[in-house]
């Protein structure tokens, strides 16, 4: 009859209650983002407050998920309950399997993903020489990124402004700018950012989407020891 190996139940238990800890984190703020008054207006205050609702539903729903997971490692470990630590390794790996389909659908359809944003950028671009007072707010926003961010329009640079680059123009006009013949080009008179806004957004994307490939393999590594940790434990249990 084999021994339960301590390291192991005890590496399980602190994992485990780690991953409880950070699901009740979840759960909770975004409970509190989804029904109280405070995060109702912050969301309400964005066009899309539909789909800020769903991922508030969607982290609901992953930070449930994630404490029951938690629960189930922490006590299969300590009460060496086979069934637990089955349950929890089928969970685990089913997040998994999710993982790496959701990782291969982003690689299969990034180019797909990257027309979407630019065919958006088109529609929005259409707008900022219209006279349309709705408008007035976006455009307010976008000539401040185009100040902070130094560029100018959405998809075709200065010319997306039309009869109104006058009024806003002037917020993506090169000032101390290095090298103006690879950063500036001239419109009606004016020395303005060649790079558009767009392109900006997308850079950005995709440095992000980086970083979350990075953090989302590194949580696929410690998922995968605790796979490992219980069933190693699991078959140490059945074997005592």
């Amino acid at each position: 009859m084999g021994a339960v190996s301590g390291f192991i139940k005890y590496s399980m238990l602190i994992f485990n209650f780690v991953f409880w800890v950070c699901g009740c984190v979840i759960l909770g703020v975004s409970i509190y983002v989804r029904v109280s008054d405070q995060g109702q207006k912050l969301i309400n205050a964005h066009a899309e407050a539909g789909s800020l609702n769903a991922a508030a539903n969607l982290m609901i729903a992953v930070g449930a998920i994630i404490m029951v997971l938690g629960f189930l490692g922490c006590c299969g470990a300590m009460r060496e309950s086979r069934c637990m630590l089955l349950l929890f390794f089928i969970g685990l790996l089913l997040i998994v399997i999710l993982q790496i389909a959701a990782g291969v659908v982003g690689v299969v359809y990034k180019s797909q993903i990257e027309e979407v944003f630019r065919e958006s950028f088109e529609e929005q671009a259409s707008t900022l020489s219209q006279d349309s007072t709705e408008q007035e707010s976006f455009k307010n926003e976008l000539a401040d990124f185009q100040k902070q961010f130094k560029c100018c329009g959405l998809v075709n640079g200065a010319a997306d402004w039309g009869k109104n680059f006058d009024q806003y123009g002037s917020s993506c006009e090169c000032i101390n700018a290095t090298n103006t013949n690879d950063v500036c080009v001239s419109y009606n008179g004016k020395l303005v950012y060649k790079q558009t806004c767009g392109d900006v957004m997308l850079d950005a994307l995709k440095q992000n989407l980086i970083i979350v490939a990075a953090i989302a393999f590194a949580v696929a590594v410690i998922e995968i020891l605790g796979l490992v940790f219980s069933m190693v434990l699991y078959c140490q249990i059945g074997r005592k």
